[in-house]
């Protein structure tokens, strides 16, 4: 069950990435300025915000299982619509239907939680979190390959096809979860800000990923575009090719799971942290040898990677360990906050590339996590306080 979950997570929220490495050619074949390019990817993640915040909690109120089903097959007409656009205006709508019921995953991995045990949630949703984040960074290479064989159009239709397959495998396959609470829909909704008032664990675990994650979706964004610009040239093949190297840092998953169970959350999240940091200053480090830049690009990508891996797995195992009754509420509000993130990021990294060159993006980039760094050392300084006012 476990290895389903984490490979249907994985095939769900692909569809949120396929767009980001065909930018180019999508914008071309729409008619989107380079200005506005970033909108095909920040449409997604801004649907993928409001499912999250309007969608996902319904996790906690009605069955999982057709819940899901029912998100796959919006997520399948809407894959439909993309593959057939033919304006820019239908696109982006697709793209924000895409992003809308793509939230299936996130209903998928409360359930990943609900099925293990406490001395061993962390490994467990790590695994899961492993399907996500390959699934991930794969959509971009296999985004790249179909489309320089086939067309960007194919993309999507093929795309369709695999979620359709996937909402009647899960509908086979996943025991019922019915949970049992006393709100209604209302209710349900305005208990959200509640929880994130009463909650710092998930203010702070949303304010760090949405500073890694600001980052990782500028990245994205930007160096496609780089890549097949002037001094590197690589075609969509290449970009897959690139791309694919990125896998490496999901690694960092499980890895990021069994020390959060181990209790070392602090010093992970500073780490992981960091990463995000150094995956921006290598691509700032001048060289005229393309192989040398392609090379430190390449690292960067999987440092990058690794940050937002360890750093997901670290969030997500501090707050499902807050009540399986709120899981479903408490997931859709971490998701949706460094969504929001995500989405300003590849808005800036789309402009501040076209408007200011390659190193202003970085520097923006770097931004990101740099203040969510600086964040997470407010909590040694908070412990001190404790610390001093418990003594006095």
């Amino acid at each position: 069950m476990v290895w389903l979950l984490a490979i249907s997570t994985g095939l769900i929220v692909a569809n949120l990435y396929y767009a980001q490495t065909l930018v180019g050619p999508i914008s071309a074949a729409t008619g989107l300025s380079p200005e506005a390019a970033g909108l095909i990817v920040t449409l997604t993640q801004i649907g993928y915000c409001l499912g999250l915040l309007f969608i996902v909690p319904l996790g906690d109120l009605i069955e999982n299982r057709r819940l899901i089903t029912s998100a796959l097959a919006f997520t399948a007409v809407a894959l439909v619509v993309a593959a057939t656009a033919a304006s820019p205006s239908i696109f982006l709508a697709a793209s924000l239907a895409i992003g809308l019921g793509s939230v299936a995953a996130q209903i998928l991995v409360p359930f990943a939680a609900h099925l293990s045990r406490e001395a061993t949630r962390g490994q467990t949703v790590g695994k899961v979190v492993s399907g996500l984040l390959i699934g991930i960074l794969l959509a971009r290479p296999a985004a790249s390959l179909v489309a320089g064989h086939a067309g960007w159009h194919a993309v999507f239709g093929g795309a369709a096809v695999v979620v359709a397959a996937l909402a009647v495998l899960l509908w086979k396959k996943l025991p019922q979860r019915v949970p049992v609470s006393p709100l209604s829909y209302p209710q349900l909704l305005a208990s959200l800000w509640h929880l994130f008032q009463r909650t710092p664990v998930l203010r702070r675990r949303a304010a760090y990923h949405a500073g890694l994650f600001g980052s990782f979706s500028l990245f994205w964004t930007t160096v496609p575009l780089a890549l097949a610009g002037p001094g590197l040239h690589l075609s969509q093949t290449g970009i897959a090719i690139f791309a694919m190297v990125g896998i490496a840092g999901a690694v960092a998953s499980p890895v990021a799971g069994r020390l959060a169970d181990a209790g070392f959350t602090r010093p992970a999240t500073g780490v992981a942290l960091l990463l995000g940091v150094i995956g921006f200053a290598l691509p700032l480090i001048a060289t005229d040898s393309r192989n040398a830049t392609l090379a430190m690009l390449a690292s960067a990508s999987i440092i990058l990677d690794m940050g937002v891996a360890a750093n997901l797995v670290l969030g997500q195992r501090s707050i499902f360990a807050l009540g399986a009754e709120v899981r479903s509420r408490l997931n859709g509000i971490y998701f949706a906050i460094f969504f929001a993130g995500g989405a300003l990021g590849s808005a800036l990294g789309a402009w501040m590339y076209a408007s200011h060159g390659w190193q202003a993006a970085m520097l923006t980039g770097m931004a990101f996590p740099g203040l969510a760094l600086l964040y997470w050392a407010t909590e040694f300084i908070q412990g001190g306080v404790k610390a001093y006012k418990s003594v006095g």
